[in-house]
Order: C-alpha cells, then structure tokens, then sequence
C-alpha cells in the first residue's frame, strides 16, 4: 500500500514522501496516528496545497522538542522495584514506569514517547531513548534499584552487588580483628605476675 507522509517516520522516510508499506502497518499506524495518508491523487494534491504549512508547523514542534531535549538529555531518574539478591526483577519495567518517573520529576513525557531496546529486568542503571519529535531524540537514564539508598550506591558507579561484597568483606574484617583483639587480651592476661597459676593456686588454697 502506498501512503504519502506527513511527517518524518523513522526507517522510512521524510515528510511528503510517497512510500510503500504494508496494508496492516499503514491501517492500524500510520493513518490512525495522523502521520500519513493514502496515497491517492487528491491526498496528494491536499498535501501539496498545505506543505508549507506543515513544514511551519513541523519547524516549530522541533524546536520546542529540542528545547526539551536539551533539558532532559542525560537526566537520571529513580525506579523502585522488588528484586532478588542477585539483582533480577521481580516483573519489568516497562515504558509507562520510565514516563511516570520522568513526570514526577517535572518532565511531561508519555509513554509512546519511551522506546525501550529490550526489557528491563534488572537492577542497575539502563539507558532509554526518549522520542520527542520526528526528528529529535535524547536519552535518559533509568537507576532502577530496591530503594533510594541502592539507587544513591549505584548513581556513584558501584552495583549493588558490589556493595554487598564490600559490606562482607569489611564485616570479615571486623570479626578477625575481635578475635586478634581477644587472643591479643587473653596473651595479656598470661603474662601477669603469676599467671594462670596464680589463679589455680588460688584455688586449691580455697
């Protein structure tokens, strides 16, 4: 089926050109969303009529994302979910949770907007690219941790899992250094004028 564009579509072309797509994708897409018609003489002539504008106002929803791009990209926001020790989610993030966070944080974005590569599934930060426009992206980054302070630990460039290791060794650490401390106060102990047998002698004198 052949549609003419009325907008920049990614991978298939610019606004005002005529291309070929598949009847379903044109049906259920690309004419419901408003960003082609069918390709018919008089679709094309009306379009021909209203280029310039379109190109008008194309030109002005560009800059306004651009605008917005400049302020989002780069932005990092906090997704609190369940996950195991090992760091796997307990479901996904989806691109509603990515628009929702960036919302609370004065950014309206909708979730048509969020393009996720694949699922999100695990704890940690992932990079998520943001369509504000035809012809404007940026990127955000999603810090998706089991709370605020995992969030903190891993904003600094460490995994959670990191943490915890570190956590342990410095836990074993801790304990070997009590028992060279008890080990060290029993030594003392010995060398005091008269030792254990001072206290055994003290005994069998009871």
């Amino acid at each position: 089926m052949q549609v003419i564009l009325l907008e920049r579509v990614s991978k298939l072309g610019q606004m005002g050109e005529v291309v070929d797509v598949k009847a379903g994708f044109a049906r259920n897409y690309l004419l419901p969303q408003g960003k082609a018609l069918s390709a018919s003489e008089k679709n094309i002539a009306d379009f021909e009529a209203r280029k310039a504008q379109l190109e008008a106002q194309n030109l002005e929803t560009r800059k306004e994302a651009e605008a917005m791009a400049d302020s989002l990209n780069g932005q990092q926001f906090i997704v609190i979910r369940q996950a195991s020790d090992s760091g796997a989610l307990y479901g996904s993030v989806s691109t509603r949770d990515a628009s929702d966070a960036a919302t609370e944080n004065g950014f309206t974005l909708d979730r048509k907007q969020v393009a996720l590569t694949r699922p999100i599934k695990d704890l940690g930060l992932h990079d998520v690219i943001v369509t504000l426009h035809p012809e404007v992206e940026a990127t955000i980054q999603l810090n998706v941790a089991r709370s605020n302070e995992e969030a903190a630990i891993q904003a600094s460039g460490k995994s959670i899992q990191d943490a915890a290791a570190e956590a342990e060794q410095a836990a074993d650490f801790e304990i070997a250094e009590l028992f060279d401390d008890i080990g060290a106060a029993a030594s003392d102990d010995d060398d005091l004028p008269g030792g254990s047998d001072a206290i055994d002698d003290g005994d069998n004198k009871a």
